[in-house]
């Protein structure tokens, strides 16, 4: 993957590149919208915890594809309040971690969810060279 950042365009606002560029013959993933719920079906009031189960979630997708976060190209989220940005920044500041190649990211505030107590839906797109 490459990552895509003109030069001409202003600096990404966090830790996502414009752009990302897919190598031809690659295997591609999309995850569905994953929501903070854990297997027990509880869902814990804070956003931040709902994002790290998003992103627990999508952890174990990709495994199950031979793939890692790391082959991640897009990132896209929703949630329900600019008052959980920080929350959810963390979860995903935490996911992406240091890598080489950041992801291309989209970050939408909606008005709800199916059910009241979700805060945060994460999707990804994710790539890898046979």
């Amino acid at each position: 993957m490459k990552a895509l950042t003109p030069t001409a365009l202003r600096a990404p606002f966090g830790n996502y590149a414009h752009g990302v560029e897919i190598p031809a013959g690659a295997r591609i993933v999309q995850t569905s919208g994953q929501l903070g719920i854990r297997t027990d079906d509880s869902i814990p009031p804070e956003a931040q915890t709902q994002a790290e189960i998003c992103f627990a979630s999508i952890t174990e997708i990709l495994r199950v594809a031979g793939m890692t976060p790391d082959n991640v190209f897009h990132i896209a989220a929703y949630v329900t309040d600019r008052a959980h940005m920080p929350g959810y920044m963390a979860a995903r500041d935490a996911f992406v971690g240091q890598r080489q190649h950041l992801p291309s990211s989209t970050l939408v505030i909606v008005s709800g969810f199916t059910r009241l107590e979700f805060k945060v839906e994460v999707e990804v797109m994710a790539a890898a060279s046979d």
